[in-house]
């Protein structure tokens, strides 16, 4: 049984991956027992350095985790963050930004000041050079933090983690990518339309995420069913980036019932 999953979620890893995984009974049992190890973490580690992640699923899981923190009388604010990814170009103001967010559904609640959470672009940052350095900034403040103790990652339906997209290296480092055309369509919704998505992002690299002492993965719904398969299965190589993390110290994948629709019984 996983540590502090509330439905008692079953864990088991495929003989062909070295990946982890729980299966819960729901998506909020997952986010739940996902929030309830960062509390833990926070409660031991104050001022822990946490990788953070965005997307619809880590709405569930900074949800889980503000109440959880709540009930055990656990304070966030002296935590250090990290976000995945960030558009190349949009205004921080910009409702679609990553911080813009992160504001909403985490750091306003926990009390977070702007000196403590960092993204791996600084605002405006354009192609001219002002990513690379906000890269390198960003690398250069984990190290100063002593390196991420947590990693939160989605999982992308083509196998990308932040937007490392299918074809990135294993020992990529944080940097400027081009968003695949899946990425962009996944997007759409939250710009109102594919043409005002971003091309390009600055993205922590598979190398800088395989660095956080703990990886922990959360993929919900029927609609990651097929690439969580394909992982469980063993699927590698650089055409399916989420599979580097198989051969992580400490990783571990959470699924709901929906997304695990696809695992074989055995």
């Amino acid at each position: 049984m996983e540590p502090g999953a509330p439905d008692g979620g079953k864990q088991g890893t495929s003989s062909s991956s070295r990946l982890p995984v729980t299966v819960h009974t729901t998506a909020a049992a997952a986010c739940g027992a996902i929030a309830s190890e960062v509390a833990e973490l926070v409660q031991a580690q104050p001022a822990a350095a946490l990788g953070l992640a965005t997307g619809s699923t880590m709405v569930g899981v900074y949800a889980a985790l503000l109440r959880v923190a709540a009930e055990r009388d656990v304070s966030l604010s002296q935590v250090r963050t990290f976000n995945l990814d960030e558009y190349l170009g949009l205004p921080p103001e910009s409702p679609a930004s990553f911080r813009a967010f992160m504001e909403a559904h985490l750091f306003e609640a926990a009390g977070l000041s702007g000196e403590q959470v960092a993204f791996p672009v600084s605002p405006y940052a354009d192609a001219n050079g002002s990513s690379a350095r906000s890269a390198r900034a960003f690398e250069a403040a984990i190290e100063g933090a002593g390196g991420v103790e947590l990693q939160l990652l989605g999982l992308g339906g083509n196998g990308h983690i932040a937007f490392n997209e299918p074809g990135s290296r294993f020992d990529s480092r944080t940097r400027e990518v081009e968003l695949a055309p899946r990425t962009r369509a996944d997007a759409a919704a939250s710009f109102g339309s594919l043409e005002a998505v971003p091309r390009r992002a600055v993205t922590m690299g598979v190398g800088t995420i395989l660095e956080a002492r703990r990886i922990r993965i959360v993929a919900l719904g029927e609609h990651k069913a097929e690439i969580v398969a394909r992982l469980v299965a063993g699927a590698a190589g650089d055409e399916v980036p989420a599979s580097f993390l198989a051969g992580h110290a400490d990783v571990q994948l959470h699924v709901d019932a929906a997304a695990a629709s696809r695992l074989s019984a055995g």
